[in-house]
Formats: structure tokens, C-alpha cells, sequence
């Protein structure tokens, strides 16, 4: 079963438990995995991790501007999508596989750093930020 059509699965069993706020909250994350199929993209985790990303930045702008309300239904909706998001690399997890890729890549210096990302992209695509990832790097690398 595809994370869409779980999705939906789920939907659909928020309306019949008359839990609205959930059902409305997964019928936007189908319409965005919708909009990224008819777009010729369908990358499921790659459009929820942006919308992810989407939902605790605008949370953290609503909490800035003291619209709590509003903050707290966009982390509602970043922690929904979250449950659907593989799980998490730990740090531990994270470093040993920058360190592989550093080792398989060779890389020496900052300057490589491109080298490393490209050969962890693979391995950790849906499992870790890339900022996070690239932090990782650069602090193996010594940058």
C-alpha cells in the first residue's frame, strides 16, 4: 500500500470517527501527493517532507507574530505528516553513514563536500534533513 492511498484509508476512517480536524488534514496531504502525480514527480516522501518543513516554518512565523492558534494547527498538521515520513536516522546512525561516505568518496577537505552529499542522498533520502546531513558532513570534514 502506497503512503497515498494509506492516507486516504485514514481520511476516510477520521470522517466516520467524526474527527474533522484529522480528516481535514489529510484530505490537504492527499491533495498534495495528488498535485505531485499529476505533475510527472511522485515523490510521496520528498512531498511530505517539504510539506513538513512547510508546516513547522509557518508555525514557527504564527508563534512569532503571537497568532498561537494558528501555530498550534500547523504543528498539528507537521506532526500528522511526520507519522507518515519513514523513521528518523539518530545522530549516531547519521555520523556512521557520513563516515562511510566520506571513507567511499575519499574526501579530504571541505572542498569535497559535494562528493560525500551525492553518495548519502541515496542512503539517507526520507530519513534525514539535508541540513542536518550537510552539517554532519562539514563537521567531518573540518569545515
Amino acid at each position: 500500500m502506497s503512503v497515498a492511498e494509506k492516507i486516504r484509508d485514514d481520511a476516510r476512517a477520521a470522517l466516520k470517527d467524526g474527527d474533522r480536524k484529522r480528516a481535514s488534514a489529510l484530505r490537504m496531504v492527499q491533495d498534495v501527493l495528488q498535485q505531485e502525480t499529476k505533475l510527472g514527480k511522485g515523490d510521496e516522501i520528498g512531498a511530505l517532507q517539504r510539506e513538513r518543513k512547510k508546516r513547522i516554518e509557518a508555525a514557527e512565523a504564527f508563534a512569532d507574530a503571537g497568532r498561537y492558534e494558528q501555530a498550534e494547527a500547523e504543528r498539528f498538521e507537521a506532526e500528522l505528516i511526520t507519522a507518515y515520513l519513514p523513521a528518523q536516522l539518530s545522530d549516531e546512525e547519521l555520523a556512521e553513514l557520513v563516515k562511510d561516505a566520506i571513507t567511499e568518496s575519499g574526501a579530504t577537505e571541505p572542498k569535497q563536500m559535494g562528493q560525500v552529499m551525492s553518495l548519502l542522498k541515496e542512503k539517507v533520502a526520507g530519513r534525514a534533513d539535508g541540513k542536518r546531513v550537510s552539517t554532519e558532513v562539514r563537521a567531518q570534514l573540518g569545515a
